[in-house]
This record gives C-alpha cells, structure tokens and sequence, in this order.
C-alpha cells in the first residue's frame, strides 16, 4: 500500500507547494518511487518549482475522461523517481468540483502504484480541501510560527476533525440522534468531548468502533519559515495542546529555518533541498523526512481511560 501524505495550510504563502516538493525529492533521492499531485485547484504552481514550464495532460485528461488511469497522467521529472500529476488545465471552475468528481480523484488515488504520494492542497478549510486532506489518516499541515497563524491552525484541526468526525457518526447511524440534541457542529464554542461523551453515554456498546476510528487520526505539522529569534520548543507545545483537546495523535515534524535563498530556488525554478543541499533549511527538511519514513507506530487506545487522558 502507498503512503499517502495530503498537505495543507490554513492560508497561501505558509509554503505548502515548497514542503510538498522538497519531501517529494528527497524521498525520491531515497530510491522510493515518489509522485507529487497538485490539488490546489485553481492555482496550480507545483510544476514551475520542479522546474516544468508547461505540463501537458494533467487531472482535466483524468475527469473528462480522456484517460481512463490517473497513473497515465503521471510524468516524470528531471529528479530520479519522482512524477508529477498537474491541474494547469482545468477549467476556471475546477475549484467547485461535484461531490462525484472528487470521490472519483480520491479513489484513484489510493490505487496508484508508487511508494509516496504527496497531495499538495489549497489553502483554506472549503470542503473540497478538509476531503482532500482527510484522503489518509496522516496529513500534513504547513504553518508558519507566529500567534495567529497557530491560532487559525489549531481551528484547521478542530475543523477537519470535525469533518471526519461527522463521516464517522452518519456512517454507523448515529446522525439521527445527533440532530435529535442540542449538539450543532456549527457552533465555534462546540468541543469534540461533547460528542465523543454524547456516544458513550447513549451508544455505550458502539464506543469500540468510535474509539478505534478516532484512533486511526495521525495528524502531523510543520512550522515552516522559522527564525532564529523565536522559542524552539514551540512545536512541542503546540502537539501538547492539540493532543490535549482533541482525540486524536497529532505530531510536530519539526522547524523549517527561514533562508531568502528560497525564493531565489523558486525563480531559477530549481529545488532548494538540491540546489542548495547543506543548508540550515535543506538539513531540517531531511530531519523530517526521515521522522516520516522512520515513523514509530503509536499503540491504538484501548479503553475508555485512556479516552480521558486527552480530555481539556
């Protein structure tokens, strides 16, 4: 089976496309065979950092069905091991896809034949997006470390928790009473307790289902674009917090140093991690990847008590 790496970001410029590219090749450069899937519908630009100009028959070639395979829409680039399926040309509306369109992107991908696939997504929590990164229980998100920013990524993952929370209680019938209570999933002050308590005191005997799906989230992040000044230990405290209050397992990857040498990357459309490979940023981005890849499996929580050492 792959290993399928959505990530996101709460906003553009946090450098999603930047993270998605740099782990693409250093995987690649790993000997994995590695392909990287631009899903910022609407503004794609994963091409122009791997240097491609003008990439012919991306996802539009998959969803008017010109290809019947999105792996024939895969083409590689000048980096060993390393492919890249494209959005450039899809229409102007490709952002609001139907609900049909976007199960078909998602089933296809968790068929292709490649050892990594990362999904670089737009910005932002539309439902197209929270789908996306909920492809795979491990998603990445990208943010930068000032206050607000971990403010509106804290609120990313109660949001997307709450997505995949949601798709959980309608698929083992617990909707109805959900709506029979004054529980409403639109309300800001809403916490996952009150719905995971609301399960085990009316659903006592479908808790084990609840408890292993919860268990299953691996969620991951990255501070990107980190500088000198600030507190390392930030990351941490931030993993702390969200592993506090939401039920899940979420994971710091680790800090991206700042480096304007980034942006000079991107305009001579050449990868940082291999243009500039001894760098500050290039050492932190192979420290991540090889927390990825030499991931430890965390054990399943498996009682109720342990349910309580993650409440607020």
């Amino acid at each position: 089976m792959p290993k399928i790496y959505p990530i996101g970001g709460v906003k553009g410029g946090v450098g999603k496309t930047f993270i998605t590219a740099s782990l693409g090749a250093l995987f690649a450069n790993r000997g994995k065979k590695v392909v990287l899937i631009d899903l910022d519908l609407g503004a794609s630009n994963l091409h122009t950092l791997l240097g491609i100009k003008n990439p012919q028959n991306g996802l539009d070639s998959f969803l008017d069905k010109t290809v019947q395979q999105l792996e024939s829409v895969a083409f590689p680039t000048n980096i060993p091991n390393l492919f890249c399926i494209n959005s450039l040309h899809c229409s102007m509306e490709i952002a609001n896809l139907f609900y049909a369109q976007k199960l078909k992107i998602i089933n296809a991908i968790r068929k292709l034949p490649f050892d990594y696939i990362l999904l670089d997504l737009g910005p932002g929590t539309n439902f197209n997006t929270l789908d996306f990164f909920l492809t795979s229980n491990e998603g990445i998100l990208v943010c930068t470390p000032e206050p607000t920013a971990i403010e509106n990524s804290f609120r990313f993952f109660k949001t997307v928790y709450f997505r995949k929370l949601k798709q959980v209680l309608k698929r083992h019938a617990f909707e109805s009473a959900i709506k029979s209570t004054s529980i409403n999933f639109t309300n800001p002050a809403l916490k996952p307790s009150n719905i995971i308590e609301f399960i085990l005191k009316y659903y006592p005997d479908e808790e084990r289902i609840l408890r292993k799906k919860i268990s299953e989230f691996k969620f991951k992040f990255i501070f990107n674009q980190f500088r000198q000044n600030l507190d390392s230990r930030l990351g941490n405290q931030f993993e702390t917090i969200c592993n506090r209050h939401l039920y899940s397992q979420f994971q710091f990857l680790g800090n991206v140093s700042y480096d304007w040498r980034v942006c000079d990357s991107v305009f001579s459309r050449k990868l940082y991690v291999n243009k500039y490979p001894y760098t500050q940023p290039s050492i932190d981005l192979k420290k991540i990847a090889d927390k990825i890849t030499n991931k430890r499996q965390s054990a399943s929580l498996t009682s109720l008590e342990e349910f309580s050492q993650y409440r607020p």
